[in-house]
């Protein structure tokens, strides 16, 4: 049977999902044989293409060789595009429910009036207090167009409140953006989906000029190989994005494709251990090529490509076709890629965020940490000799919470020698902060400081 026929997709894929039994009419099972035999990436013996089901023959392949129904494959679509049926919400557990953390605008449950700080609890009923999200996600889920009476807690009134919410198809942002304080570009991509380089360039666009860029790629577990190799094109100097092997080729060499905008250095790329498959190729290609400095851990460690195949009762095929490596042919497969700076487990961005803040510092000088202070904390400065602190200008002291935004603060005058800065909020519990005292004040004796000075903040 001619392959023309196949409908076929390269991807890079590491996901989780669950198949159901096989469909009551006779599988493809030709059509199988022929694709595995042609595109598998590695050599089978005649006994497992013998095997009389196609879920027999793939039972022999590789973990991420899979064969799906039609509604199968319409769920990993989705799971990849990052669309899901439920009615919006992110949750946390609460001694009396279920906390409703933040919730996806224009979603279900916000049309319905649920906001952040909302306790469920009940679904359908059911009580939710002492449950576990996971016990919450499962009775609050369901089929498209069904729907979910919720009882909960209003956070702002106290009072116990009922509300029917619809389950609906949720298309959950893949690209997040924000400025970060130090004008500190931050931009974390969720899948490798078919938008991904048109929602990262939206992103770069509308953040604007930056002084240095972090992307994060933790906990992605991959998506199309096309969406990689445009990714890649975002970082400076990088012009090659992977090396794919195909079963009896010789290596072949992709090339990154250019964006019509990029990140400027200095460029951080997070990752971990749940970075996985695409994200990979791009870790890969990022770090040999120097785009950027690599924080976080070492990457899943999968280094193949998948294929899909559409059978002529619409049922896929995604197999394994080829293995991938950096640009010069380091292996990824069961080994990863190690970061540049390797960090603890969910300090990736605070730590990079500190870095790209002091390498801009330069000439400054550094103060002992503070630890634990209070969320309350006043912050005492006190100069060896006596300033004209009229000539203190807004920006002269920078508050900012690493892995977050600028908390403005109050300078006030004690004496010639001493100010008291007053974050004007609460600092965040368990927060990390960096302190900077620029270099731009006067002396009585008309002379200007010779060095600015900054220090670490825990709270407690």
């Amino acid at each position: 049977m001619p392959i023309k026929k196949y409908f076929s997709v390269l991807m890079a894929l590491f996901l989780f999902f669950n198949i159901s039994a096989a469909s009551a009419y006779a599988e493809p099972v030709e059509e199988a044989r022929e694709l595995i035999k042609e595109y598998y990436v590695e050599e089978l013996p005649e006994w497992v293409l013998a095997k009389p089901s196609i879920k027999e023959m793939v039972r022999y392949l590789d973990m991420y060789s899979v064969y799906m129904s039609a509604e199968e494959f319409a769920d990993f679509t989705n799971a990849i595009e990052q669309q899901l049926v439920g009615i919006g919400v992110i949750l946390e557990e609460s001694e009396k429910g279920i906390r409703i953390m933040s919730i996806i605008p224009e979603g279900p449950a916000a049309a319905a009036g649920l906001r952040p700080g909302d306790i469920l609890v009940k679904a359908d009923g059911t009580s939710l207090a002492g449950e576990s999200v996971q016990t919450a996600i499962s009775l609050i889920s369901g089929k498209e167009n069904t729907s979910v009476t919720l009882t909960y807690i209003n956070s702002e009134t106290e009072s116990l409140q009922t509300v029917t919410v619809p389950r609906k198809v949720i298309q959950l942002p893949n690209v997040e953006a924000r400025m970060l304080g130090g004008n500190i570009g931050y931009i974390r991509l969720n899948s490798f989906a078919m938008n991904a380089s048109k929602d990262i360039t939206a992103a770069i666009q509308k953040l604007g000029p930056a002084n240095g860029w972090i992307f994060d790629i933790t906990n992605n577990g991959g998506g199309y190989v096309s969406a990689a190799q445009e990714t890649a094109g975002f970082f400076p100097g990088v012009t090659k994005a992977f090396q794919l092997r195909y079963i009896g080729d010789e290596a072949q060499v992709y090339h990154a494709i250019r964006q019509p905008a990029g990140f400027t250095s200095p460029v951080h790329l997070l990752i971990n251990e749940n970075s996985a498959s695409a994200s990979e190729m791009v870790s890969a290609s990022v770090k040999e090529q120097k785009g950027a400095v690599l924080y976080g851990q070492n990457t899943f460690g999968k280094g193949s490509m998948q294929s899909l195949f559409t059978l002529s009762d619409q049922s896929v095929l995604k197999l394994t076709t080829a293995k991938f490596f950096s640009p010069k042919g380091s292996p990824v497969h069961e080994i990863g890629v190690a970061p540049d700076i390797e960090t603890a487990a969910g300090d990736e961005l605070f730590i990079s965020h500190r870095d790209q803040l002091i390498s801009g510092l330069k000439g400054y000088r550094k103060f002992p940490m503070l630890k634990d202070v209070p969320v309350t904390k006043t912050f005492t400065v006190k100069m060896n000799a006596g300033m004209q602190w009229d000539s203190l200008k807004k920006g002269d002291v920078q508050l900012i919470e690493l892995g977050g935004s600028e908390t403005a603060v109050e300078v006030n005058i004690t004496d010639e020698k001493t100010i008291k800065i007053v974050p004007q909020k609460p600092l965040d519990s368990k927060g990390k902060y960096l302190l900077v005292i620029h270099p731009n004040w006067t002396g009585k004796n008309d002379r200007k400081m010779n060095e600015g000075i900054y220090l670490e903040v825990t709270v407690q």
